[in-house]
């Protein structure tokens, strides 16, 4: 989870009046932020993702001046008509095809906002970007450029920059090889013939996008007017995050200009900061939060988020989002905005109408109480996929496949083709995984398997088996048979007893069915020698299989 820090005497520049750190710790969770650390003079704060206009401070004043009635409903923001012109090239199209811009000028810098600056683009970068895959955010010193920008493809060893924090010149290729950053997105772009570049009218790099800006156009507290562009393979995603970074940039005190991006089949004029616009049943709000607020309430609760709303039909309220809240996708969205303006602390908890106890399933509790007694008789738990194949599952156990398989219409692999209707492959296939290991080797399995059944529907049918091997030098019928007498012992089955019984996976004349109540439930034994060839074995292997529906 991504987390901020805020200063408390720049916090409080940004809410327009002096504030306290316990103030601060009292009222920020109510607005979705969980404390991580208080300290003198700061607060430590932890954000979900979907929030990621909080990842500045001036994110976090604007919902706070809300929570607190400081500043009520929704922030408006100004673009001035700018000049300056981003073309693209249609060379990019195979690469990151889309791109975006704004300037923000008349920036007041200082080492503080900087850094705040570079770690909003970071978590823009992780929190919408997928690490740069969809977005990746170039910020740069404006005034010492010189526009119209371009946004082209070249070839990787053609152009040679200096990257961010460096001294010397790489190419494109170079800075893939041994640049910090270059090393670890290179996987972004290297698949590629050419790589995107921005730069300006006199051929200089601004930046080599996702990787690094150049170090030309570096930000530092002097910078006083900034470019800044958004390339990404997401169009939304790209326009949304700069929604958010000049929305913030713009609390911070500075001015934001438009620029005129154009696509080889259109022109594109960002930012572009119009509302959303979104309907809000008030009964629908009052229902899942269990109130009876008013519509007038209502809207008082979304403008203390920093919305607005208005009446448009009886019971119905149109809702206006500010361009930076890219989490509102849905009605149930505005609900929860309804419930932070409210405010959770005035919620009031009661008690169900009819009150229940929840309880483990009967199948569940048997299944635990099984794995308790396996343990208890020295046996190590297995966990296995529900898939496998008819290699191991059928063919190497000595089994035939027959029509109560059921098979995978679409498999992905080879691997996984079928729905095991028995445990005892895979704990098999457990041993021949570990015989590299020491011996004696006694393992078990609970879980479901998957069968055919119905006389005149056939259906499948899951159930709930248990099998258990062990393997050792003198593994026999015996041992795995006082091992199973044990088990139903403690589980007080009554009533069981095993019978001779013919299994092509065991041994001939060491192979016995289990009955419970006269109905066969499982089956017990020394494992064939074939079987133990097959899995490539060595020991003798004892093992059983009970299905637990039947116990």
């Amino acid at each position: 989870m991504p987390v901020i820090t805020l200063a408390k005497d720049r916090f409080s520049t940004f809410i327009g009046r002096p504030i306290t750190v316990e103030e601060m710790a009292k009222w920020l969770p109510w607005a979705g932020f969980d404390i991580e650390d208080v300290g003198p003079d700061y607060i430590k704060v932890e954000f979900n993702p979907n929030r990621i206009d909080f990842s500045s401070t001036a994110g976090v004043a604007r919902a706070f001046n809300g929570l607190r009635e400081w500043k009520t409903g929704l922030p408006k923001y100004e673009v001035a008509k700018g000049k300056v012109v981003l073309n693209v090239d249609p060379s990019v199209s195979e690469v990151r095809p889309y791109v975006l811009a704004a300037i923000i000028r008349n920036m007041r810098l200082d080492d503080d906002s900087v850094r705040e600056l570079m770690e909003m683009q970071e978590d823009l970068h992780w929190g919408v970007g997928r690490d740069r895959r969809k977005i990746s955010i170039g910020v740069h010193n404006m005034d010492v450029v010189q526009p119209p920008f371009s946004y082209v493809a070249s070839d990787p060893n053609a152009v040679r920059f200096i990257p961010l924090d460096k001294m010397e010149e790489m190419s494109l290729n170079e800075i893939l090889k041994k640049h910090e950053k270059g090393m670890a997105y290179s996987h972004l772009v290297d698949w590629a013939s050419k790589y995107p570049l921005i730069i300006d009218s006199q051929k200089r790099v601004l930046s080599f996008p996702p990787i690094i800006n150049g170090e030309l156009t570096k930000v530092d507290s002097h910078t006083q007017n900034l470019f800044i562009e958004i390339t990404g393979t997401d169009y939304n995603a790209i326009a949304r995050s700069l929604n958010v970074l000049v929305t913030a940039l713009s609390d911070m005190g500075g001015t934001i200009e438009s620029v005129r991006v154009n696509y080889p089949d259109r022109a594109v004029v960002s930012p572009n900061l119009t509302p959303q616009r979104m309907r809000l049943r008030i009964h629908y709000a009052n229902e899942l939060l269990g109130l009876k607020l008013s519509e007038s309430k209502v809207i008082q609760s979304l403008r203390k988020s920093r919305l607005d709303a208005k009446k448009i039909s009886k019971g119905v309220l149109q809702v206006l989002i500010p361009a930076y809240r890219i989490d509102i996708m849905h009605e149930i969205d505005l609900v929860e905005e309804v419930a932070i303006g409210y405010g959770y602390f005035r919620l009031k908890p009661t008690r169900p109408a009819t009150i229940t106890t929840g309880k483990q399933h009967s199948a569940s509790e048997k299944a635990n109480r099984v794995r308790q007694i396996m343990i208890g008789l020295g046996f190590i738990e297995a966990m296995n996929f529900i898939l496998t194949n008819e290699v191991a599952h059928y063919e190497k156990m000595r089994q035939k496949v027959g029509g109560m398989v059921v098979t995978l219409a679409n498999p992905v692999s080879t691997e996984n083709s079928i729905a095991r209707g028995e445990l005892l492959p895979s704990l098999m296939k457990n041993l021949a995984d570990n015989r590299h290991e020491s011996y004696t080797q006694r393992l078990f399995e609970v879980s479901d398997v998957i069968r055919i059944s119905g006389k005149t529907e056939t259906r499948s049918e899951r159930r709930l088996h248990m099998a258990g091997v062990c393997s050792h030098p003198t593994a026999n019928f015996t041992e795995i048979k006082s091992i199973v007498e044990a088990m139903l012992a403690d589980l007080n089955v009554k009533r069981w007893k095993v019978k001779a019984a013919r299994n092509p996976s065991f041994l001939e004349g060491r192979v016995a069915a289990i009955h419970v109540k006269g109905k066969k439930v499982g089956v017990l034994g020394e494992v064939h020698p074939e079987v133990i060839t097959n899995f490539e074995l060595e020991n003798p292997v004892g093992a059983f299989e009970i299905d637990l529906e039947e116990v």
